[in-house]
């Protein structure tokens, strides 16, 4: 005797051209300082999120595109990267001046700001090969007690 097998129908919601369609839900652990996940509810409230998870999706999310976008770039670039880090964190201001000096040609100007005790803020303005810009941001954004990094760019040819 011959066994039915049912197909479950999912509905699939269309998708752009170059981007893969999300299957199922995998459970994850993450480890957050409470004061970030604290401004991370408040936010996920305020846009309408129905679930902290569908915010983190739609975050990554987002943080997938801007790297594909960063990946994507090529050729002779202006831009800036903005930073915020910890001074306090042993030895960060030293990694960050070394890895500046490894890329004098490319950089224009910096400017530091003292925000309080604890965090800084500099603009690195720079100019030169797109995959060597974004290797410098991935450098900063890889240092222990780097916060927040921001790189933007645009063509220099303009």
């Amino acid at each position: 005797m011959e066994e039915k097998k049912e197909k479950q129908e999912s509905r699939q919601e269309p998708h752009e051209e170059g981007h893969e369609e999300e299957h199922g839900l995998t459970r994850i652990g993450v480890s957050l300082p409470a004061n970030l996940l604290e401004k991370f509810d408040r936010i996920i409230e305020e846009r309408g999120y129905s679930s902290r998870s569908e915010g983190i999706r739609d975050a990554i999310r987002a943080y997938i595109v801007e790297y594909e976008w960063m990946r994507g770039e090529t050729g002779d670039q202006i831009g800036t990267i903005t930073y915020i880090y910890d001074h306090s964190q042993r030895g960060l201001v030293n990694e960050l001046m070394d890895i500046q000096h490894h890329y004098l040609d490319m950089i224009c100007s910096s400017t530091h700001i003292h925000l309080s005790e604890e965090n800084c803020f500099e603009v690195i303005v720079l100019r030169g090969d797109a995959k060597r810009i974004r290797e410098l941001a991935e450098k900063i954004m890889a240092l222990r007690g780097v916060k927040h990094v921001k790189l933007t760019t645009t063509h220099a040819g303009l």
